[in-house]
């Protein structure tokens, strides 16, 4: 009775930005069948430090973000604090 803990990413890509949508599944192994399963959702953002993800990600991360997807992005970010902040000075 070996048991064992799997995991295993799954992904999309989404919206203008090129937010990447990772889904991972851990499971839960003994002796090669699965007795049990969870998923973690997150988002990527062209913002995000993603070194610590697997070359997957990593390589994708790379390909798709480019300088000038980055750039919309934090432009978008910037646009988004600067309205906020007019909302709450009025």
């Amino acid at each position: 009775m070996a048991l064992s803990k799997v995991t295993k990413d799954d992904y999309e890509v989404r919206t203008d930005y090129k937010h990447i949508n990772v889904r991972t599944k851990t499971s839960i192994m003994e002796d090669g069948k699965e007795l049990s399963f969870s998923y973690h959702r997150r988002v990527l953002t062209p913002d995000m430090d993603v070194s610590n993800d697997s070359a997957e990600i990593k390589a994708l991360a790379g390909a798709i973000w480019t300088d000038a997807i980055k750039k919309a992005w934090s432009d978008k970010l910037e646009a988004d604090k600067k309205a906020l902040e007019n909302q709450v000075g009025e």
